[in-house]
């Protein structure tokens, strides 16, 4: 077991620094094809003065409002603000919350055909309020339940089109109705015959699901409830949780996310590395998954090892929980957190 202490700084040695800064740059050439659940993610800023004469509630006086890429749509604004090349395919409503969300990936520069449209299915909108800059609420506007078997044929064919141009998958699972069985199933086997890694960010209800991928990277509690799902024997512990998950999934690796106390790597051939947090200060935890999982796959298509990708997630993690909102970074953000570590 590599081991370093909980709350301890992550210190890169000089040969280490010189290498990912080798690798960022190298994120150019990467091309990875995001699959999952697309979500307009937006944002209500505003100022709190007083409280309201009708109920013990905030008055918000709303300032300003904006639409970001949320969801696997999020993983791959992350990727695109790193360099890389990304394939999102997922499905949008016919609806204006559909067109808006065409428009912000459009915004983006994101390439847009893998959208599939489902007539009668409404866009997934998680709208946030914010004052001070602090969460006061989010409410979700979405129909959770299976798309269409022609939206799932629709994405399957894309898929077989694009996949043998791609160095990774990722499954981005916010169990909206995008990802199931069957459909993950051939999207597995698809990859394993092309040769490429498959990333899941896990739904905890779906991890039978999983059997069969390269790396799962659930939060603790994830990871517990996947256990479970799994039936497998495990402790209450992470250890014992993420062993277990690697020998359940039959995958090769397992990230588990441990808020305050980092990250942990469990890998099919009973290594575990801890690796502590990288965070000064957090801010905001929305969508700092999505960047463990972007930068993961990105640092394995340049030629990362799992441990050296894990890392390097683990570091980029450390700077967008500084941030409000599901915020990206930049490859010079990048740079600067492992030429300070």
């Amino acid at each position: 077991m590599t081991r370093i202490k909980p709350g301890k700084a992550i210190s890169l040695s000089d040969v280490q620094k010189r290498y990912y800064l080798s690798l960022i740059p190298a994120f150019r050439r990467a091309r990875i094809l995001v699959i999952g659940d697309f979500i307009l993610d937006q944002f209500i800023w505003g100022n709190v003065e007083r409280i309201s004469p009708e109920a013990p509630v905030p008055v918000v006086h709303v300032q300003k409002e904006n639409f970001m890429l949320g969801g696997s749509l999020n993983v791959a604004h992350n990727i695109h603000q790193l360099g890389g090349a990304v394939i999102p395919c997922g499905v949008l409503g016919r609806d204006r919350e559909g067109r808006m969300l065409r428009k912000v990936i459009g915004r983006e520069k994101i390439e847009t055909g893998g959208i599939v449209y489902e007539a009668g299915r409404p866009t997934s909108v998680k709208t946030r309020i914010i004052a001070h800059s602090q969460q006061v609420v989010r409410f979700d506007r979405e129909k959770v339940g299976g798309i269409s078997p022609l939206s799932h044929a629709a994405m399957l064919k894309f898929i077989k089109e694009r996949i043998r141009s791609v160095d990774v998958v990722i499954i981005e699972d916010y169990g909206k109705g995008v990802i199931e069985e069957a459909f993950l199933k051939t999207i597995i086997r698809l990859a394993k015959q092309c040769k490429k890694p498959i990333l899941v960010d896990p739904k905890e209800k779906n991890f039978p699901f999983y059997v069969g991928v390269t790396v799962i990277t659930p939060n603790r509690k994830e990871a517990f409830a996947g256990a479970e799902s799994l039936r497998l024997e495990h402790r209450s512990d992470a250890h014992h949780t993420g062993k277990a998950l690697v020998k359940g999934l039959k995958c090769d690796s397992v990230l588990m996310t441990l808020g305050e106390d980092g990250m942990a790597l469990f890998e099919k051939d009973g290594k575990v590395t801890e690796i502590p947090t990288a965070a000064r200060e957090v801010f905001d935890v929305s969508g700092a998954g999505d960047t463990v999982i972007s930068v993961l796959a990105l640092a394995l298509a340049a030629g990362a090892k799992m441990k050296e990708a894990a890392i390097l997630s683990n570091l980029a993690a450390g700077i967008v929980v500084g941030k409000l909102g599901t915020a990206t970074i930049s490859p010079e953000e990048l740079k600067a957190v492992v030429t300070a570590s």
